[in-house]
């Protein structure tokens, strides 16, 4: 359950307003930008992970960007968006319990799972290893997209933003990594 009060779409007011009755008018709502669009800073700033999206899936393509974005958001423990990219996995006929990586969709995951657990940490040799397939400009799209992918996870997780109703039947598929249990 949320840890914050939901307004209604009625109590909505100006841009905030505005933005809910395009979204609407698209079938684009989720419970994340309801949440969001209660401050329509706040929605604008993290409307900027579709840009971010948009050109991670330009560099890496559309399976290897949402392999990366599952690891990032399973790492980070975000149900929400977890579940978000099990259902965009199993669209593309990836059966999230069981992917079978390229070469470069290993790199993406084992990135996704380090800049989550510590950024600092990123290894040359896995910067490296991203080099064989991607220039340092493509790079950079890839880590902003997984910071942008953490910011979305940590805004879902702290507020306890709902789970959408048509992600509902996939909940038993979320398994959070464990890794923080054994830090003290």
């Amino acid at each position: 359950m949320a840890r914050v009060q939901l307004k209604q779409p009625g109590e909505l007011t100006g841009e905030a307003k505005k933005a809910y009755e395009e979204l609407d008018s698209k079938g684009k709502i989720t419970n994340m930008k309801l949440v969001m669009l209660q401050d329509y800073g706040t929605y604008r700033a993290f409307m900027g992970w579709y840009d971010s999206w948009g050109s991670l899936v330009a560099v890496v393509g559309q399976r290897a960007a949402t392999i990366y974005a599952h690891s990032v958001s399973t790492t980070n423990g975000c149900m929400l968006c977890s579940l978000f990219f099990i259902s965009d996995l199993k669209e593309l006929g990836i059966d999230p319990a069981n992917i079978e990586f390229s070469e470069n969709e290993k790199l993406l995951a084992q990135l996704g799972e380090q800049i989550v657990k510590d950024p600092t940490a990123v290894s040359d040799e896995l910067l490296n290893g991203l080099r064989k397939f991607y220039t340092d400009t493509e790079i950079i799209v890839i880590v902003g997209f997984g910071a942008q992918m953490q910011a979305t996870n940590n805004f879902n997780s702290v507020l306890g933003v709902d789970v959408d109703n048509r992600l509902l039947p996939l909940k038993d598929e979320f398994k959070p990594a464990t890794w923080r249990s054994v830090l003290k």
